[in-house]
């Protein structure tokens, strides 16, 4: 489960679709968050001694996974989340909004798929940018 506590999600499935919230509670061996404010529920609660009334109470409850995506820190949009491992070899979560150029496929002047360069200028003769258009 790639979703933790804390992440900022934005609800895109169900009665709360739209909402945004921060992650209270992951619980991965069920698939389900508890997201802040959204899935509210009106639960029955025992009088205690902290609540001598008792009554009915409106709580969060826990949603499925695959209705809530990830919102990007640095664009503020929702996004997929991939893992990739750093320089160390750690596993790091990356968005695929930041990701994308780099996923992408390109095709070259035969129409063959090759991947995009980040070696910078190819060293040819004619100086071309990237192996895209060497290869």
């Amino acid at each position: 489960m790639r979703i933790r506590k804390g992440d900022k999600v934005v609800v895109i499935a169900g009665k709360d679709k739209g909402k945004e919230g921060v992650v209270l509670r992951a619980i991965p061996t069920r698939q389900r968050v508890v997201v802040e404010g959204c899935g509210m529920v009106k639960k029955a609660v025992r009088p205690t001694q902290q609540n001598p009334q008792g009554g009915i109470t409106r709580v969060e409850a826990p949603i499925h996974v695959s209705n809530v995506m990830l919102v990007c820190p640095k664009t503020g949009k929702p996004t997929r989340i991939g893992i990739r491992r750093d320089e160390n070899g750690k596993r790091i979560r990356v968005s695929s909004r930041q990701l994308r150029y780099r996923l992408v496929r390109s095709r070259n002047r035969r129409g063959r798929t090759v991947r995009p360069s980040f070696h910078g200028p190819c060293r040819h003769p004619h100086g071309t940018q990237g192996r895209q258009s060497c290869v």
